[in-house]
């Protein structure tokens, strides 16, 4: 953020009415245990921004929303927040469902929502700046890293909604490319505790490494069934594209220890503006709070609009669009840049292996941040398009399997 302080209290206000931005994520539901903390990184970021001036001669006023963890209810918050709240801007969502579900709404209004979290890529709206990683940025990497490490023979396993299906679509051509073997694949309904039949066919199928994108709630079960079948992080490592540091706090960690995670970030990472960004974010939520990808993310994505603002001396949303693709930040992973082609950013890359202490030490990393590219070159666009499509319609219309199995 060195980058912004020279120019920031250079503007006469020329209003002193506060500058309202939307905040909706999941407060309540399964998905709170990850949530939760990325409303407190884009509170953070707001603090500090106030403490500086604020943007224009204004101070900034979050208007947090409850999406409960349900897309329908995020979608009708993301419309409140805009007609009702007149907000400047929403920061938000975490599950693809919930985003997929809202972004028909942005794209009404003509409003600005930023996305900071790791997703299947697939999609590029003018109404979104996707500052997660995209499947390029995550998701192959770790195929890749574990088919070094850990061997050939991969299992993927996913909470049963339109990410987790779409990235393991785009793991399935990235190890069949490698040579790799698939050796299975299923699905836990979203939310649920019931995966003693995903346990049985992880144990039939003998697989060198499992791939997961289980979210929420559905991890402590999972993790928690397969050591109790003997299925330990040395026997069997799973590497996880969903938890981190934030959600450990709420696992059991000894079912946990020894297994792994792929991110953009992790709180270990060594350099001064990480160390003043987990210094801050400890005092002012206390010295046993830990910072995530999704915490970093959700941080980042509130500097790089307001840097967007404050360079404009906007508000305006196709103003503020314009600028925003030419910004960088000096963020806690590294130099974090928004891409002019597609709208998401460049981002890091590094594998951790979760520790009995609760942190997650690096054990690789990327020596630079990856070009974002949303639709993966192993099929067409028009092949994606036709492949979510699909399961949209085979699910009634819905982002996320509307039926649990029997």
């Amino acid at each position: 953020m060195a980058g912004v302080v020279g120019y920031w209290r250079i503007f006469l206000p020329k209003d002193d009415a506060p500058i309202k931005v939307g905040v909706l994520h999941s407060r309540s539901g399964p998905m709170a245990i990850s949530e939760n903390s990325m409303v407190d990184a884009e509170l953070l970021a707001i603090e500090e921004i106030n403490a500086r001036g604020g943007l224009l001669g204004r101070k900034i006023q979050p208007v947090i929303a409850d999406g409960k963890s349900d897309w329908p209810t995020f979608a009708r918050e993301a419309e409140r927040l805009i007609t009702e709240e007149k907000v400047s801007v929403i920061f938000g969502c975490w599950t693809s469902a919930c985003r997929k579900t809202v972004v028909p709404v942005f794209e009404k209004y003509g409003q600005l929502l930023f996305y900071p979290m790791a997703y299947e890529g697939l999609e590029q709206s003018p109404n979104v700046i996707y500052t997660g990683a995209a499947p390029n940025q995550q998701v192959i990497p770790a195929v890749k890293w574990s088919l070094d490490h850990l061997g050939k023979r991969f299992y993927l396993i996913g909470s049963d909604y339109v990410w987790p299906h779409s990235i393991n679509e785009i793991m399935k051509d990235v190890i069949h490319a490698l040579g790799a073997e698939l050796v299975g694949e299923d699905y836990i309904f979203f939310g649920s505790s019931n995966v003693s039949a995903a346990i049985e066919k992880i144990k039939a199928a003998q697989p060198d490494v499992i791939l997961s994108a289980v979210v929420g709630d559905s991890n402590r079960a999972f993790y928690q069934a397969l050591r109790a079948v003997g299925l330990t992080a040395e026997k069997l490592p799973v590497v996880s594209v969903s938890i981190g540091e934030e959600e450990l706090r709420s696992l059991p960690i000894g079912d946990l220890a020894g297994h792994y995670s792929a991110w953009s970030y992790f709180e270990a990472i060594n350099r001064p503006a990480n160390d003043k960004f987990v210094r801050n974010f400890r005092a002012r939520y206390g010295s046993n709070r830990v910072t995530s990808d999704v915490i970093a993310t959700a941080y980042s994505s509130v500097w790089l609009w307001a840097m967007a603002v404050q360079e404009e001396q906007s508000l305006d949303v196709q103003r503020v669009r314009k600028t925003i693709l030419t910004e960088s930040l000096d963020a806690p992973e590294g130099l974090m840049s928004v891409d002019p082609y597609t709208q998401h950013t460049w981002r890091s890359f590094s594998i951790g292996k979760i520790r009995p202490d609760g942190q997650i030490e690096v054990v690789w990393t990327v020596k630079h941040p990856i070009r974002p590219v949303p639709y993966p070159p192993s099929r067409t666009k028009a092949d994606w398009d036709a492949f979510l499509s699909a399961m949209y319609n085979q699910w009634g219309g819905n982002w996320a399997n509307p039926t649990e199995a029997n």
